[in-house]
């Protein structure tokens, strides 16, 4: 089993405060496999930017900017 990031019961907090006022125990593992692909592709958008600066050891924060800007 993979650790997580977020508990099972934050991210029932984050629905929480998105306004539900009930969630399953199902949604809240989808959103833990939803995050979990968003945050995969993230990284390796992110990935192609530092390359493109010449670093292909080192993701800066700048390459996250750039690749959060490009996904709005």
């Amino acid at each position: 089993m993979a650790k997580r990031g977020f508990s099972l019961y934050d991210m029932e907090q984050f629905m929480r405060e998105a306004g539900a006022e009930q969630v399953t125990e199902d949604a809240v593992l989808e959103l833990e496999k939803e995050l979990e692909r968003l945050t995969e592709t993230l990284a390796q958008r992110t990935l192609k930017y530092a390359k493109h600066a010449g670093r292909h050891k080192l993701i800066k924060k700048s390459d996250i900017m750039l690749t959060r800007h490009g996904l709005v």
